[in-house]
């Protein structure tokens, strides 16, 4: 990968990039779903069909009563998720480590701002990063490219050359195309392209290690 120079700018997706919040995603979305009277997804379902922010996918799952189905999600995800936080495997390691060479590091996710940033702070993890972006701080949500540009204005980087967007999943990958991003896929279990639609990776690799390592060659 000697043909990528050192990015300026990493910005990374949070859920299941950083953290693994399926547990408590589905968890809400059990409560929520039983709560409005629907089938609840199993937890495979919810892994596949969760991408976008709750803004943009309620109202296509509980039409004109969506606002009703948020309440009962946000009461649900908010009592749960702090306990069942989980960093991804060497996360931590793989920000220190980046860190050390390049200082712009952020995060933009479809997880609501406020919860966003508390959960940076239970895991001492906000000094990692100039800005923590999450769903309703910009005027759109991800995969719009809103939120890279509010992060990139905020911290006076609009007119750097290279900016490095990573997640785990395929709207990560729009993001980055969107935002005029180079888009990595950080996933354990890398997906087949097919599932990635036409929105491929320009690099792929299989966990924190990997991407720590390859900043230190850059």
């Amino acid at each position: 990968m000697s043909q990528y120079k050192k990015p300026d700018v990493i910005i990374f997706d949070w859920d299941n990039t950083l953290v693994d919040s399926w547990q408590t995603i589905h968890a809400a979305l059990v409560e929520t779903f039983i709560a409005m009277d629907q089938e609840p997804w199993s937890f495979e379902n919810t892994k596949v069909r969760v991408r976008h922010s709750l803004r943009d996918s309620f109202p296509n799952l509980f039409g004109q009563h969506w606002r009703e189905a948020e309440a009962i999600f946000y009461a649900a995800f908010e009592r749960l998720h702090i306990e069942n936080l989980r960093p991804m495997p060497e996360a931590e390691m793989m920000l220190s480590r980046i860190s050390a060479h390049i200082s712009a590091l952020g995060v933009v996710s479809n997880k609501t701002g406020k919860f966003l940033r508390k959960e940076a702070a239970h895991l001492k993890w906000d000094h990692f990063f100039l800005e923590l972006i999450g769903a309703g701080d910009a005027s759109r949500d991800k995969p719009n490219p809103a939120p890279v540009k509010l992060f990139l204005q905020n911290n006076g980087l609009r007119n750097v050359s290279s900016i490095w967007y990573v997640g785990d999943a395929d709207i990560d990958m729009e993001t980055a195309r969107n935002s005029g991003c180079l888009s990595v896929l950080l996933h354990i279990n890398c997906p087949e392209q097919a599932n990635l639609g036409k929105f491929l990776p320009e690099i792929t690799l299989s966990g924190c290690e990997e991407l720590a390592a390859l900043i230190e060659t850059l």
